[in-house]
């Protein structure tokens, strides 16, 4: 039976972490401060701020809320970015998506000042992620990679195999385990023999969003699975891209869906706010 990683305990842990170097910061006058951008009615996205403004909350961090209607024109919100960007009060600036189809999206990235883009979507952040510059690690990535490690295991020299190639979460988590000394496949839609390449690995991370990508055929006794699905069963009940119940008879560790990633994601946006504040300081 695997171990189960639990994502709420290890990102309770470094919200803490969070809290106690932000009080060290506000003793030195420093206030670190996210500002949050909303556009529309979309009630997912409405909740993703909610549990923004709750984490920036517990870790002592100021948070700006603006909720702009679903008409909003693309350049009134590229002037809203561009009063963030010369804010000094504001360390980093996150953009909740998707945005409405009028509004191109990668303006807005463009328009974010790449030392407030706590998203790590601006392309000179990606791109010294890529390069090993300095800039911020994009969340979910950077929390998969703080799950493995704080749950004890080593990257260096494992084989790494990532189903799923989004900008968002398949390059970038397999950028960061290379970091980490892994060998890594990417794989995807077109792979070919899916089955025989998961059953090398020594660490599978699915992104896939479609359930049942992995199964328990597919995975080795000593491996480590990270979910990072969100979907819906039938049953309407949440659940991942990972035959989670089969699987975890198999794993030598898995994470659950809800529970595992997602808890990471908010966490490790509260500690690139810390950083941005810190560099901007």
């Amino acid at each position: 039976m695997a171990k189960i990683i639990d994502g709420k305990a290890i990102s309770s842990e470094i919200k803490q972490e969070v809290k106690e170097e932000t009080e060290q910061l506000q003793k030195n006058g420093i206030f670190p401060c996210l500002a949050v951008v909303l556009v529309g009615e979309n009630s997912a996205s409405k909740v993703y701020v909610n549990n923004k403004k709750k984490a920036c909350e517990a870790c002592g961090i100021a948070s700006l809320s603006y909720e702009l209607p679903e008409t909003t024109t693309e350049a009134e919100l590229l002037e809203l970015i561009q009063k963030l960007n010369v804010d000094k009060k504001i360390n980093g600036i996150l953009v909740q998506l998707p945005l409405p189809k009028h509004i191109d999206e990668t303006k807005v990235i463009l328009a974010i000042s790449p030392e407030k883009d706590v998203d790590c979507f601006h392309p000179q952040n990606v791109g010294a992620l890529h390069t090993g510059g300095k800039g911020f690690l994009p969340c979910t990535p950077a929390g998969i990679l703080e799950l493995i490690k704080r749950s004890g295991y080593d990257i260096t020299g494992k084989e790494c195999v990532v189903i799923g190639r989004s900008n968002i979460v398949g390059k970038p988590v397999s950028m960061l385990l290379l970091k980490e000394n892994g060998t890594v496949t990417i794989c995807h839609s077109k792979t070919k023999n899916l089955p025989e390449v998961c059953k090398r690995a020594d660490i599978i991370v699915v992104a896939t969003g479609k359930i049942n990508t992995l199964t328990k055929d597919m995975v080795k006794e000593s491996a480590i699975v990270i979910d990072v699905g969100m979907n819906r069963n039938e049953e309407g009940k949440l659940c991942g891209d990972v035959d989670f119940e089969n699987v975890k008879q198999k794993a030598e560790a898995i994470t659950p869906v809800p529970g595992g990633v997602g808890p990471m994601t908010i966490a490790m946006l509260m500690k690139n706010c810390l950083t941005a504040a810190k560099n901007q300081a």
